[in-house]
């Protein structure tokens, strides 16, 4: 049986079951992984020894917790901390950086049984939508190994999408998770913002950032939110409320919701076989009873730059940190303590993360402080009233997830700009703290097509049975890249 296109329901009764043992799952997941990386590129760092030890813990102990993660193999994006295992964040400065904890999804997904196989490729430090930006290597997409999968979660979207691996989590800062998915044909959900704990996550911008699953299907990813969901006391933010069981609301039945479509998301910069597939999975909505109106979400505009202003802002302050003193790349050559930490920094960090470090200072910086930083904070005042006000009389917003499939690698943009500009879609669910999700509802000249759903705080439910309402029409096959 080929594994690799089992869903995690489908291969937790299996292991339930003893038709297979965990050992044996792990042991063929890691063979299928070392055959497709050599194409795929997904992985920085693969766990063989470790997994296989795990693996054999979880069948020596298997009925004593029922999750269905248990033996399940699985992987994170390489900026959430591991413990005596390499985290990179695909950056110089933390080549050799072995962390000496935890983080909260690593050690929580340990004692539910799963099985950590290793650390996926990203953009360094979380900043791109191409995981190009790698220090490392560039990451291929698995339906066209010429183009990119996106970014900045690209490995683990492309790792779930070639069948290395059930599911990955990856982290989203501006569409992070949700922008790969949509290229990589799977799906990706941000929870809402506090919903799931960041603590052990390397910050980018921690106002914006948040840790949800990849997956090869809704019920994988409703099933993946039920255990990484919840309270943390080691992260500030972490909100003390109840996690209902999310797979009780899969039922398919959609009769009576209320749609709302954001005309802004229309625009001109839609591709055209792009907006054709979004309107169609639309129809399927109105197909299924939903009620699909059109709305307006005027400060959407504004999204892309006041978000390029806050989160470059935040990670000139996270990123201070990496200085050549305590841990990472120490530069060898420096003539004083200043000039340790501008050599330091210098060949530790990328051209892009350079470029946001730069743009973040400037923006804080005396005199330019409420010009652009405060100003850009108003902005996302305005863009969380528009949502507000939309969900006061709709359940869920639908749209594209980006406005084209997946580009060629290696064909970035000059203009920095005009790859900021394929977040136009993500970004507002992060300066709302909104959760969304992506499913994929067909192609676009041969390249997946991701439909974007958003909803209220903490109503994730709503976002999956939308999703997953969505999914059961499509059937779009996330693991044959067809149509069933």
């Amino acid at each position: 049986m080929e594994f690799q296109k089992q869903t995690i329901r489908q291969l937790s009764e299996m292991l339930q079951k003893k038709e297979l043992t965990a050992k044996e799952l792990t042991a063929e997941t890691l063979k299928n992984i070392k055959e497709k990386e050599k194409d795929i590129d997904a992985f920085l760092t693969i766990c063989e020894e470790e997994a296989l030890q795990e693996a054999k813990k979880v069948d020596q102990a298997f009925d004593t917790y029922a999750s269905p993660l248990k033996g399940i193999p699985m992987a994170l994006k390489d900026n959430m901390v591991t413990k005596d295992i390499r985290t990179t964040c695909a950056s110089k400065i933390l080549e050799n950086f072995i962390p000496p904890y935890d983080g909260t999804m690593a050690a929580r997904l340990k004692e539910r049984g799963a099985v950590l196989t290793g650390k996926l490729n990203l953009d360094e430090f979380a900043m791109g939508s191409r995981t190009e930006y790698s220090a490392m290597k560039p990451t291929k997409n698995p339906y066209d190994l010429t183009r990119t999968p996106g970014g900045s979660s690209g490995g683990s979207a492309a790792a779930v999408a070639s069948g290395e691996i059930p599911y990955a989590l990856g982290s989203d800062t501006g569409g992070s998770i949700r922008q790969p998915a949509s290229y990589c044909g799977v799906v990706g959900l941000k929870p809402t913002y506090v919903r799931v704990s960041r603590y052990g996550l390397v910050a980018f911008a921690s106002s914006l950032d948040q840790i949800g699953p990849i997956t090869r299907s809704v019920e994988d990813a409703a099933l993946v939110l039920n255990e990484i969901a919840g309270y943390d006391p080691m992260d500030s933010t972490s909100v003390n409320c109840s996690v209902p069981d999310y797979t009780k609301a899969l039922t398919g039945d959609i009769k009576g919701l209320k749609v709302a479509l954001p005309k802004e998301y229309f625009g001109e910069e839609l591709h055209p076989g792009v907006k054709e597939e979004i309107l169609k999975a639309v129809g399927y909505l109105e197909k299924l009873g939903a009620k699909v109106e059109e709305v307006s979400l005027p400060h959407t505009k504004y999204g892309i730059a006041a978000y390029y202003i806050i989160a470059p802002a935040e990670a000139s302050s996270n990123l201070a940190r990496y200085d050549g003193v305590r841990y990472g790349v120490r530069a060898k050559e420096y003539k004083d303590l200043i000039d340790l930490y501008e050599a330091s920094r210098s060949e530790g960090f990328g051209e892009e993360v350079k470029r946001r470090i730069m743009l973040g200072t400037f923006a804080l910086s005396s005199g330019y402080y409420d010009a652009y930083y405060l100003k850009a904070q108003k902005v996302r005042t305005l863009i969380k009233e528009d949502f507000a006000k939309v969900f006061a009389d709709y359940d869920v917003i639908v749209g594209p997830t980006a406005p084209a499939t997946a580009g060629k690698l290696f064909q970035a943009a000059k203009d920095p700009m005009e790859d900021y500009l394929l977040d136009v879609y993500t970004v507002p669910a992060n300066m709302a703290g909104v959760p969304g999700i992506s499913v994929p509802i067909g192609f676009s000249e041969n390249m997946p097509v991701g439909l974007q759903i958003f909803g209220r705080h903490f109503d994730e439910e709503t976002v999956l049975k939308t999703a997953f309402a969505v999914e059961q029409e499509v059937c779009f096959d996330t693991t044959k890249g067809a149509r069933r």
